[in-house]
């Protein structure tokens, strides 16, 4: 499980830093007991979410209309009749921002919650999944049940088909579409299990297998040190994160670049977080070392990656880019109290790690009323001066390429800076980010909304995610050999 592609994406915006809350930690009372909060707290807490939402959000009902999002507003309001922990109320509240159907609409992640579960022994569902075509696979066995193999299809659980379980846990996950929240729970299944049944202490599954009759099987739900040891036990597979920046000269002189997440992911401290000073120093050596390799082919690997700041992305492209560029065509804000205040609560917190993206919001509210829409400035980046690499550049995305990564790909493949291979992405190209929280009153729970509708470079309003120039097929077991990566090589030295 890529744990820090999950964390950043939960943590970031698309292509300009916001920061966000914290984790939500367990609420007691005072005598040391798990709070509940009284059906009046959350009923004023859901009509608090909804109002704000209304009044900050750039376009709530792009994808769910209002009629649909009020009549979820009023059952989920009259199903608030006892008392519930803030796990609990933070179940609730998410089914209904991700009734929006938009990513960055959604309350706390329940992560935290599954981590302290999981620190004191709790088990859990043991396979790792696959989804494709709305299909379940086992992507990777922890149960230490040996008849279940990495690419056998799982038919139903506990009695329900696959596609009920889908459907089950997709209703919690906020995004724009099936594919998206499919592609979102091959990290968080087991999370979602965990929600919808509680703890568990086994699961009856029914497995498929190509040329032989689908069977039964019972696997026992796994604490971490269980999956731990099964993992240890496992044969290699596919690890696009160790290291996580890499620079190298593949076969037939091919170039190849895996740039990790566009933010200084070694930084010690908040501020250092958007410091491109040492990517920028990889970078560079990076380009300097396929120049003196005299590579006129380059493969970036944006696979599984969670993106993060264009500040550190067009560091990369200016190395490639054949004229000024930027990774929208358009960046309009909704004004609104509620992100005028949770931009100068990031000011006041820490203005170094604020940056100077939020310093340039302070000034653009300070010009304009809530309810208005503007837009957000964005300079035309640069190509690089000096050394520039001149030759062809392929662009590797799949269905984990999220946030910066997609901007990325649609600017190269926009501008036609590169080809862009792989599998079509689930998170939009165009989309609605810039993502801003506000907090309830009684729980404390953050909700977090895009200000902000952010269009590709060609202007292509549709919300979808980028389309490769050319498929590869991602394999639902991936090995060391990195079958995806030598198919892409291939495609680099024919092109």
């Amino acid at each position: 499980m890529r744990v820090w592609i999950l964390v950043i994406f939960f943590a970031v915006f698309a292509c300009v830093s916001n920061g966000a809350g914290a984790a939500t930690a367990v609420s007691k009372d005072a005598g040391g007991k798990e709070r509940l909060y009284s059906p009046e707290e959350l009923r004023e807490d859901l009509d608090q979410m909804y109002r704000e939402l209304q009044a900050a959000h750039f376009d709530l009902y792009a994808f769910t209309t209002k009629a649909e999002l009020d009549q979820r507003y009023q059952k989920t309001k009259a199903s608030l009749r006892q008392p519930l922990t803030l796990l609990q109320a933070k179940t609730q509240f998410q089914l209904f921002a991700a009734a929006v159907h938009m990513g960055h609409t959604r309350v706390d992640s329940p992560a935290s919650d599954w981590r302290r579960y999981r620190q004191n022994g709790g088990k859990g569902f043991p396979l790792q999944i696959r989804v494709v075509d709305g299909r379940v696979y086992v992507a990777e066995n922890l149960s230490g049940v040996d008849e279940i193999k990495p690419g056998d299809e799982i038919k139903s659980m506990d009695g329900q088909s696959m596609k009920r379980w889908l459907d089950r846990t997709e209703r919690h996950v906020s995004a724009e579409t099936a594919a998206m929240a499919h592609s979102l729970m091959e990290y968080d299944f087991a999370i979602y299990v965990w929600i919808e049944l509680g703890a568990a202490e086994s699961f009856d599954v029914t497995i498929g297998r190509p040329g032989a009759a689908p069977r039964r099987v019972r696997l026992p739900a796994r604490t971490s040190a269980q999956m731990d040891a099964a993992r240890a036990l496992q044969p290699p597979s596919l690890d696009l994160e160790h290291p996580l920046r890499d620079a190298r000269i593949i076969d037939h002189g091919v170039a190849y670049l895996r740039p990790g997440p566009f933010y200084n992911a070694e930084a010690k401290t908040e501020a250092d977080g958007w410091d491109v000073s040492s990517f920028r120093d990889f970078i560079d050596r990076s380009f300097q070392t396929f120049e003196a390799a005299h590579a006129d082919r380059l493969i970036i690997d944006l696979r599984g990656n969670p993106g993060g700041d264009n500040l550190f992305s067009d560091v990369m492209v200016s190395w490639f880019a054949k004229r000024p560029f930027r990774f929208a065509s358009q960046f309009k804000i909704k004004v609104s109290e509620e992100s005028i205040a949770a931009n100068q609560a990031r000011i006041d917190h820490d203005a170094a790690a604020a940056g100077p993206i939020s310093r340039k919001y302070a000034q653009l509210y300070a010009a304009s009323r809530p309810g208005e829409v503007v837009d957000f400035d964005i300079p035309l980046a640069q190509p690089r001066q000096g050394a520039h690499f001149e030759g062809k550049v392929f662009v590797l995305i799949d269905r984990q390429s999220y946030s910066n990564a997609v901007a990325v790909a649609a600017l190269v493949q926009d501008y036609g800076f590169g080809v862009i291979l792989g599998e079509a992405t689930s998170d939009m190209a165009t989309t609605y980010g810039a993502m801003e929280q506000f907090s309830l009153l009684h729980t404390g729970l953050s909700v977090g909304f895009p200000k902000a509708r952010i269009v590709r470079p060609n202007g292509d309003l549709r919300s979808r995610g980028v389309t490769p120039d050319k498929a590869i097929r991602i394999p639902i077991v991936q090995s060391p050999a990195d079958e995806v990566l030598r198919e892409a090589a291939a495609i680099a030295v024919g092109g």
